[in-house]
């Protein structure tokens, strides 16, 4: 059976807009309505401390973040995505490749992707990613809209964030997810941490911000909550297997409710890993994430408080 792919263009669904879908609770934060997922390939987090990114650093002093956060051990995109995306290691999801998928057989997670526990509960969604291999995650039924490159193909920063910012305009999706490829291809082709990376990742500040003044000019940034993160770092010109320069990626999250301007590096305890955006995309929106290793990250609400520090 040949796989069907969106080639470099918009698929149009039927919106879904109620929201009392089986699977869905009450929503912890009343005006968080929607998420946005956004990812940087291949950010890592110094990388994005040395460029000029004002949209990124407008989020961090908004919202909630850490450069200490961790991918998946084998740090390589495809596998790291699905973690995201899932809420479980690859071991769990099953995508353990970082190619293409077979043409004779559809291959998708072995467990629910936040696309699939959206679209249960009653919420719209959107895909667009610059690799073509992220069609894994658009298992039919789950996806409302979607810009994925044709098989073999990649697609550049401005044109992923034009795609993002017209569905947005468009459709108003409650379950966004973002992927800026561009950033991993300079690390490839020129190393990580060079100064033709850093540039590169200036570009993919410019298109993050494409898709914040989307959201703003919708009238929805007071009712989205925003997780921007990575799926790896890198060295040298590539990644590696439980690499520390590999593993490490920034996690920031930014909305209603959210402690603006805060380290979650103040919780000693707390490690954020690549499968607590899965968990923290969904308790936000009141969504049943079953059995997962990720954990929701309930330190970015304003209503949780700093461990104590007792006297010796």
């Amino acid at each position: 059976m040949k796989r069907r792919f969106i080639a470099s263009s918009v698929m149009v669904g039927v919106a879904v807009l109620h929201l009392s879908a089986a699977g869905q609770t009450a929503r912890p934060v009343g005006a968080i309505e929607r998420v946005a997922v956004i990812s940087v390939d291949g950010m890592r987090p110094d990388v994005l401390l040395r460029a000029q990114a004002p949209n990124m650093r407008k989020l961090m002093a908004n919202g909630s973040f850490t450069f200490w956060a961790r991918s998946t051990e084998v740090s390589v995109t495809l596998p790291s995505h699905v973690s995201m995306l899932t809420g479980v290691p690859p071991e769990k999801h099953g995508i353990t490749f970082n190619t293409d998928p077979p043409l004779d057989k559809e291959v998708y997670p072995a467990c629910p992707t936040i696309f699939e526990l959206a679209k249960k509960a009653g919420y719209s969604t959107a895909l667009i990613s610059g690799k073509s291999k992220f069609s894994v995650l658009a298992k039919p039924g789950t996806v409302d809209w979607a810009y994925i490159p044709a098989r073999g193909k990649a697609a550049g920063d401005p044109d992923i964030a034009r795609a993002a910012a017209a569905i947005v305009a468009e459709h108003r999706p409650q379950l966004l997810f973002v992927h800026f490829a561009s950033n991993d291809a300079v690390g490839h082709s020129k190393g990580w941490g060079s100064a033709e990376q850093i540039a590169g990742m200036e570009g993919a500040d410019e298109a993050v911000g494409v898709v914040l003044d989307a959201i703003e000019k919708a009238g929805l940034t007071d009712s989205t909550l925003i997780l921007l993160t990575a799926d790896h770092g890198g060295a040298g010109k590539s990644h590696g297997r439980d690499d520390p320069r590999s593993r490490h990626i920034p996690w920031i999250a930014a909305g209603p409710g959210v402690v603006r301007n805060f380290d979650l590096t103040q919780y000693p305890a707390l490690t954020v890993n690549i499968e607590d955006t899965f968990a923290t995309a969904c308790y936000f929106l009141g969504i049943e994430p079953g059995n997962v290793d990720g954990k929701p990250v309930l330190q970015i609400r304003k209503t949780e408080e700093l461990p104590v520090k007792k006297a010796a």
